[in-house]
């Protein structure tokens, strides 16, 4: 009797810090960064069950995949690290240290290449994991510089600042880069292009609005009433549909994006904060921060079918498929 509740409470004290492995990666796999807990959860989006749950560093923001759907890079905010977790090993790696770029926080991985923000430097920069090296970086001359995008071609590159209440758009021209900073609402974070590249959304937590930026001109064309704090904005997939968290609120705002007006505003238990749309374009996911959870919503019925239980203060998603 004594050796099986020494058992029972081994098992029960592994699962609890996180060391002890459920069940393999799946091939599809939503990333879940829990902040306040310093750790990354790897979950099954059939079943919506935890399969494993990873150290991520001091303070995780963001969290984004590498091409081949093996490897997680997580931003660390606090610090000038970039954790990194073996998703099919469920174990964490060696951090990417960036030496003098301070409070990394948007992450994309493109073409081979791993694009960040650094708020604390102003900068955007790329890290190369086959030389293990940041291989290129550019200040914005902006303040809070915060999430990025970019292109496929290494072109052009996206970024919000939020305390200068702009977005950069960092144009390769040859040579040179060119740079045009354009005024958007206050607080400016979360924004997503439209699938055709012509219209940049932009989620202004300060005012509560949504600026819309016509690419060719590069200007606000448009501006629409949004939720108390909007801090995340997702297209998506088809184009359809722009989804609105509210952190500090409830619910998550839908805009018809042909009509730029409200859709749908879908009830939620707790504060939306984190948003993913799935590579099939059939489900979104939203982080509710203060109910540590995760919804997911069916894009047919526009309605949460289902919730991941998490640890504290889940934030950033992604998406790991694995090829």
């Amino acid at each position: 009797m004594k050796g099986t509740i020494s058992t029972v409470l081994f098992v029960t004290a592994a699962i609890a810090m996180g060391i002890l492995r459920a069940a393999p990666t799946p091939a599809n796999a939503l990333l879940v960064l829990e902040k306040a807990q310093n750790s990354l959860v790897i979950v099954d989006p059939v079943n919506l069950q935890i399969v494993a749950r990873v150290p991520a560093g001091q303070n995780p923001h963001e969290v984004a995949v590498a091409d081949d759907g093996m490897t997680a890079y997580i931003s660390n905010y606090s610090g000038n690290t970039i954790s990194r977790v073996d998703l099919t090993a469920q174990k964490a790696l060696p951090p990417v240290d960036l030496g003098a770029l301070r409070q990394p926080h948007g992450l994309e991985f493109v073409s081979g290449k791993l694009y960040f923000t650094a708020e604390g430097s102003k900068v955007v920069g790329r890290y190369d994991p086959v030389s293990q090296k940041v291989d290129w970086v550019i200040g914005t001359g902006q303040n809070r510089t915060h999430m990025v995008i970019a292109s496929k071609d290494f072109k052009t590159v996206l970024t919000s600042n939020i305390s200068s209440s702009t977005i950069s758009v960092i144009e390769n021209e040859g040579r040179d880069w060119a740079i045009t900073n354009i005024p958007v609402g206050h607080g400016s974070e979360g924004f997503d292009l439209t699938p055709d590249g012509k219209e940049l959304w932009v989620a202004n937590a300060g005012d509560h609005t949504i600026s819309i930026i016509d690419m060719a001109q590069k200007k606000v064309v448009a501006t629409l009433p949004s939720t108390n704090n909007a801090n995340r904005l997702k297209i998506t997939r088809d184009g359809k549909y722009a989804f609105v968290s509210n952190l500090g609120g409830s619910g998550l705002l839908v805009i018809d994006v042909a009509t730029r007006k409200p859709f749908k505003t879908i009830q939620t238990s707790g504060s939306t904060e984190g948003l993913l749309m799935s590579p099939d374009g059939t489900h979104a996911y939203t982080t509710m921060n203060d109910h540590d959870s995760v919804a997911v919503i069916d894009l047919k019925t526009f309605t949460i079918t289902g919730e991941v239980k998490t640890g504290r203060g889940p934030d950033g998603l992604a998406w790991a498929a694995r090829r």
